[in-house]
């Protein structure tokens, strides 16, 4: 394979591909981390509230940023062995992509702000709230992957 990656091409997708995984796994998990936290707090367990806080702390720092941050690097090189950054035609999928994985970006963002939230004791949402928005990365990479997959545009 020719390129800006070369024959590096496979592993670097190899590694993205595996870092996408840790990060959707946190993304996964620190939602519903944020939902027991919340119940916890709801009840005036004050002591299993600040043990979510240390949870969400962990998983945040350890897991969902670190491998949110490689997503991105690896993903751009990816895109540019492409021609993303060369205006290579056919790449409409690719775009999309992006534009979804910003979103989850956002909402990993958002996760992180809410968890903040519950640890000063200023819940916004209700639980029900909370359990729906644990769907998004679960939407979101179900049509990143048929983007990346099918590539229909």
């Amino acid at each position: 394979m020719t390129g800006l990656l070369g024959a590096a091409y496979d592993w670097v997708k190899a590694a993205h591909l595996i870092f996408v995984i840790f990060w959707m796994a946190g993304l996964f998990m620190l939602p519903r981390y944020l939902v027991y936290h919340q119940e916890a707090l709801a009840a005036g367990r004050t002591e299993e509230a600040a043990l979510w806080t240390e949870r969400e702390g962990k998983i945040r720092s350890i897991i969902l940023t670190p491998a949110m941050l490689v997503v991105w690097l690896l993903g751009l090189l990816l895109a540019a062995h492409l021609g993303l950054f060369s205006g290579v035609p056919g790449l409409g999928w690719l775009h999309l992509k992006l534009v979804f994985v910003l979103l989850l970006t956002g909402y990993h963002g958002w996760t992180v702000a809410y968890a903040r939230k519950l640890a000063a004791g200023r819940p916004t949402l209700q639980g029900r709230q909370l359990r729906m928005l644990n769907e998004v990365p679960a939407l979101a990479v179900t049509l990143i992957v048929v983007l990346v997959i099918v590539k229909p545009f």
